[in-house]
C-alpha cells in the first residue's frame, strides 16, 4: 500500500521527543502540546539536574523563582552543583535542548519547591525549543508521588525589587561584603593578560619589527577584549608630550598609531603576557564562547555604525571598541575572582530563565556591567 503523507495541520503540529512520547504513553499521562507564549502568567515548572558525593537530585521549582545552591544546602543539608556531564550526555543521546520536569524521566531522587502547585495546570519544557507541555495540576501532583518538598526558591520580584532599589546609584550595589571586596580589589590595578593565541602572535611580530605594520598590531589588539582595554588605558594615562588631549583616545588605532606606537605596544603586551594567559572565561556549554561573542559584537556594531548617516554616526573605531568591551565585566570577574565566577557559572546553568543580572546582583551585590565600568 501506497505510504500515507501527512496532511498540513500534522506538518505544523510540534513533534515530541522520542523519550518523551514512550514516557507518557507508558504512564498514560494526559497532556496538551502547546507552543510558548512569551509573558505568560500560566505557572510554569523548571528543572535542574544536580549532583554531590551521595549521587544525583531531580530539584523542580517554579519558573517565577531562582534556584539559590546555598538556600538548598540550608533547606536539605547537601552541598550539591550542576550534573553538567551528564545532562550533556542525555541531551545528545535523546536530542534534547532543555530539562523536561518529569520525575519518572530521570533515575534520582526527587526534590521540589512546596509552591510548585498553584494553578489548575502547570507547563514544563518539553525537550524542543518554544514547545511546552501543559498537565493538570492534579495529574502532575501524581508524578510526584515519593518526591520531597521543601522551600527554597528565591522570588524573582523579590530580586528585581532589590536590583531596582541601586538603579539610581549603581555604586550602592556594593554596600554588601562581598560587593565591598569586588571594589576594593578592582580599586587596585587590574592587568588582565591577553589569550595564548594572542601572545604567540605578539610574540612574532616583537621578533620582525622591520616587517611589522601598525596596521598589523592595530588588527592584533582588536581582536582580544583584555589587550584592547589596556591598551586603551595605557594611552589614556600617557603623558601630553605624545597627544594633547588623551581623553580623546576613541579606539585602539587611535591608541597606537596617535598616542604609543606599535614598538610601545608591543613591549608592554610582552610584558602583560608573562603574567599568564587568560583562557578561563568559558560560558555554559549552549552559549556562545566569550572571545567570539565580543568579536561578533565588535564587528556588528562596525557594520551598524557604518550604515548611519554619516553626520550622526559616531566613530567607527569607538563603536568597535565599545562592542568589543561590552562584557569586559564577565572577563574581569573570571580572571580575578575565580571563586565567584564558579559560583556564578553554576547559578547561571541551572538557571537559564532568569536574567544574569538577577543573578549576579543576588549572589555578588554588584553586576557584570558594575564591574565593567
Amino acid at each position: 500500500m501506497p505510504e500515507t503523507l501527512p496532511n498540513a495541520a500534522e506538518l505544523l503540529q510540534p513533534q515530541l521527543p522520542q523519550i518523551l512520547r514512550d514516557l507518557l504513553s507508558r504512564l498514560g499521562v494526559p497532556v496538551r502540546i502547546v507552543h510558548e507564549r512569551p509573558g505568560s502568567l500560566q505557572p510554569r515548572i523548571q528543572a535542574a539536574l544536580l549532583e554531590d558525593e551521595t549521587g544525583s537530585l531531580l530539584v523542580l521549582f517554579p519558573r517565577d523563582q531562582l534556584l539559590d545552591l546555598h538556600r538548598l544546602k540550608t533547606a536539605i543539608g547537601r552541598r550539591l552543583v550542576p550534573a553538567d556531564e551528564r545532562l550533556r550526555q542525555l541531551f545528545a543521546r535523546e536530542r534534547l535542548s532543555a530539562l523536561p520536569g518529569l520525575p519518572p524521566l530521570i533515575d534520582s531522587p526527587c526534590l521540589y519547591d512546596e509552591r510548585l502547585l498553584q494553578g489548575p495546570n502547570v507547563l514544563l519544557d518539553s525537550g524542543q525549543p518554544h514547545v511546552l507541555l501543559e498537565i493538570d495540576s492534579e495529574v502532575y501532583r501524581g508524578l510526584l508521588a515519593g518526591a520531597r518538598s521543601a522551600r527554597f526558591g528565591m522570588p524573582l520580584i523579590l530580586l528585581r525589587h532589590n536590583l531596582q532599589a541601586h538603579a539610581e546609584d549603581p555604586m550602592e550595589a556594593v554596600q554588601g561584603f562581598t560587593a565591598r571586596r569586588i571594589r576594593q580589589r578592582l580599586e587596585r590595578r587590574v592587568e588582565i593578560p591577553p589569550r595564548r593565541n594572542t601572545v604567540r602572535r605578539i610574540r612574532q611580530l616583537h621578533g620582525n619589527p622591520r616587517t611589522c605594520s601598525d596596521d598589523d598590531v592595530t588588527y592584533l589588539i582588536e581582536t582580544d577584549p583584555a589587550l584592547a582595554a589596556q591598551v586603551v588605558s595605557w594611552a589614556g594615562l600617557a603623558g601630553t608630550d605624545h597627544h594633547p588631549s588623551p581623553e580623546r583616545v576613541l579606539s585602539v588605532e587611535d591608541a597606537i598609531v596617535r598616542v604609543l606606537g606599535s614598538e610601545v605596544v608591543l613591549n608592554l603586551s610582552l610584558g602583560l603576557s608573562e603574567i599568564g594567559p587568560a583562557e578561563n572565561t568559558e560560558p555554559p556549554e549552549d552559549l556562545t564562547p566569550y572571545w567570539e561573542e565580543a568579536l561578533y559584537t565588535a564587528t556588528l556594531m562596525d557594520g551598524l555604525c557604518r550604515a548611519m548617516p554619516r553626520g550622526k554616526r559616531p566613530e567607527p573605531g569607538l563603536a568597535y571598541l565599545a562592542g568589543l568591551l561590552h562584557n569586559f565585566g564577565y572577563l574581569t570577574l573570571a580572571h580575578i575572582f575565580p571563586p565567584y565566577f564558579r559560583l556564578l557559572s553554576q547559578h547561571l546553568r541551572i538557571n537559564p530563565h532568569v536574567p544574569h543580572t538577577l543573578v549576579e546582583h543576588h549572589l555578588l551585590g554588584i553586576t557584570r556591567e558594575q564591574i565593567g565600568a
